[in-house]
């Protein structure tokens, strides 16, 4: 007589999976805010939308910690990249002044590990709480022969909301508006391919390699956290016009800073008005990258880019000041065809 096959067997582990639900439960519960109306584990999350909006508009945004997670794997260390995603995803819709309201996520994996799972939503349940939206849901899919032992993938999905009179959007910039930049925390969540390829396999570096120039080691540079700009936008919001705005991610300051300009503006960023941190010209320097590469590839420091008056630029940047954030007046707008130029770049 054959042997009975399990579903275990095909290298999917349904306890496994109860397991997980069980630990991440709480997790996702210490999130919720008096909009949400459904527990975790249900079909679908049930967020009910306050009363206080007289005009909102939804607005949303979907992303991955893409590559990064290959460093976290190295390391072994899945605490700091559900913080990633959040905060990524959160910065985007930031960007037309919408606050977040619910953040679901998805996780594949080849093998299901609770207590890798239980790290990841850490992170995620963390920095959801900080930017007070809510984890009403997700998805864990253990998908043996799709991925190698020990690795999974990790997505995010955010909404959020802004009254229709707030939205912004770049319509009004205009030329003679200024550019200011707010600095990163380092490589966020782009460029890892290119990182990793030079940082790994051409300078045959380690994960626990200590770089004197970098004051810390390899791994801990990679994994540093996705910075986000919630509160410090937001305050600056509540006292003040931003005509628009960009999350400086895949693409860098051109492919980013483009998506918000109107045809007939173009932005001029003088790259000499900021001093990118240690591990970019670390990079550059050990792959011999062209420098257009790595402003095409990298944030090279600024994470966030604001357009503003040219009356509001001092109110705004002592604002940000105050706030602790490091910020940049970094180019202008200008009249010509829709384009972001870099200048002094060498």
């Amino acid at each position: 007589m054959k042997k009975a096959i399990s579903y275990k067997d095909s290298g999917v582990d349904i306890k496994a999976a109860d397991l997980a639900k069980r630990k991440i439960k709480s997790l996702a519960r210490s999130t919720f805010t008096p909009q949400v109306l459904s527990e975790l584990g249900t079909f679908g999350g049930f967020y009910a939308l306050e009363k206080k909006y007289k005009d909102p508009v939804l607005i949303s945004s979907t992303d991955s910690v893409g590559t990064k997670l290959k460093v976290a794997f190295m390391m072994r260390k899945h605490t700091t990249v559900g913080q990633d995603i959040v905060n990524h995803c959160v910065n985007d819709i930031l960007v037309h002044g919408a606050r977040p309201l619910f953040f679901l996520d998805y996780l594949g994996t080849g093998r299901l590990s609770p207590l890798v799972v239980e790290d990841i939503v850490k992170g995620l349940s963390l920095a959801c709480k900080k930017a007070g939206c809510a984890l009403i849901g997700g998805e864990m899919a253990e998908l043996p022969g799709l991925y190698k032992p020990g690795e999974y993938d990790l997505a995010g999905f955010v909404v959020g909301v802004v009254e229709k009179r707030k939205v912004i959007d770049g319509r009004r910039i205009k030329p003679g508006d200024q550019i200011l930049g707010l600095r990163s925390s380092g490589l966020h969540t782009n460029g890892y391919s290119l990182a990793r390829k030079v940082i790994f396999e051409l300078g045959k570096f380690k994960v626990n390699d200590f770089l004197t120039e970098l004051k810390t080691t390899v791994g801990n540079e990679l994994l540093k956290i996705h910075k986000s700009y919630l509160d410090p936008v937001h305050q600056v919001l509540r006292d003040h016009e931003v005509k628009g705005m960009a999350h400086i991610t895949g693409g860098g300051i051109p492919g980013n800073l483009i998506r918000i300009l109107p045809e007939n503006c173009k932005a001029l960023i003088d790259v000499k008005t900021w001093k990118p941190q240690p591990v970019f010209p670390f990079i550059q320097r050990l792959g011999n990258i062209d420098p257009q590469e790595m402003y095409r590839v990298f944030n090279m420091g600024i994470g966030w880019i604001m357009v503003i008056s040219r009356k509001e630029k001092a109110s705004i940047e002592k604002k940000l000041g105050k706030l602790k954030q490091r910020v940049y007046h970094i180019g202008e707008i200008a009249s010509g065809k829709r384009k972001v130029r870099l200048m002094n770049l060498s």
